[in-house]
């Protein structure tokens, strides 16, 4: 059988179960276990894991293993302050997460792209609200997919103010490259947090997507998003909020309790993306993926 061929087989057979499993009934269970704090029972979930994908935590806050009280905890550990040091260069947009580029580029009218023969709807990705996904039509997109063993913190990658959230329910398949190039829209299906902030580049978006096991987002002004599980879109405007949500460049905005992507858009003309910045490319938060137009 041809390469491309035993892909494609071994991505089926990845991915066509997905369709079948109870997603949200799943991700409660998950959530459950990684919030234990039984002692024994976090550091065996901790020691396996950090087997599994070679984790270190020489660059934590906390480096000894059983500093921590929940496998969540270790999950989302901090990191210590001089581990990600954050590009001041005038005008950088740095990558707001560890992780690997799925795609970047430019918005086609309304059309992301998000795998060989698949893309999706701009307005359908930010819950159908035209007024929200105007100022990003013929702009730029960043696709940053989070693996297990990647931190789990998302930063701001240049400073804004938050003018807007969007929560949209859906399911909650996989974002891992099989199901990617095999599930169509599936950003655009998955339940995910819309973050909209005014910036120097002007409107910016960062799109936080829930994944399979992975149903919980929290964001540093309003805490745990989801669970609960929504049934219907919820906005909230912040334009007007006292005091202002500011946050700075590289200043943590949110985080996954496990992994997952986000997805970062700008408008026509804004930015441009550093030179191969494209699919497969690995980040580093803080470090500078692209820069403002001026």
């Amino acid at each position: 059988m041809p390469p491309d061929d035993r892909a494609a087989v071994s991505d089926f057979l990845y991915v066509w179960p997905q369709y079948l499993l109870p997603h949200h009934a799943l991700s409660r269970l998950v959530l459950a276990a990684t919030r234990a704090e039984q002692r024994w029972w976090t550091q065996r979930l901790i020691n396996a894991f950090r087997r599994r994908f070679g984790i270190s935590l020489a660059d934590a806050v906390h480096t000894d293993p059983r500093d921590y009280r929940s496998f969540n905890a270790f999950f989302t550990r901090a990191l210590q302050p001089d581990a990600r040091p954050i590009d001041a260069t005038p005008g950088a947009i740095v990558a707001p997460v560890d992780g690997r580029v799925s795609q970047a580029g430019r918005i086609d009218a309304d059309r992301i792209f998000q795998a060989k023969g698949r893309d999706y709807n701009l307005l359908e990705l930010l819950g159908g609200d035209a007024e929200l996904a105007a100022p990003f039509r013929n702009g730029s997109f960043a696709t940053l997919y989070l693996s297990p063993r990647d931190y789990h913190r998302i930063h701001m990658p240049l400073a804004g103010t938050l003018t807007d959230t969007v929560y949209v329910p859906g399911r909650l398949f996989s974002v891992a490259p099989h199901t990617v190039r095999r599930v169509p829209r599936v950003f655009a299906r998955n339940e995910r947090l819309v973050a909209r902030f005014d910036t120097e580049a002007g409107p910016m978006a960062m799109v936080l997507v829930g994944a399979l096991f992975v149903a919980c987002i929290e964001t540093v002004w309003a805490g745990v998003v989801t669970p609960p599980h929504g049934h219907r879109i919820r906005r909230q405007s912040f334009s007007t909020a006292t005091p202002a949500v500011q946050l700075a460049r590289g200043t943590e905005m949110g985080r996954f309790n496990m992994g997952s992507t986000v997805i970062l858009l700008f408008g026509e003309d804004r930015v441009r993306w550093e030179a191969g910045l494209s699919a497969g490319q690995a980040l580093r938060m803080g470090r500078t993926i692209g820069r403002l137009e001026r």
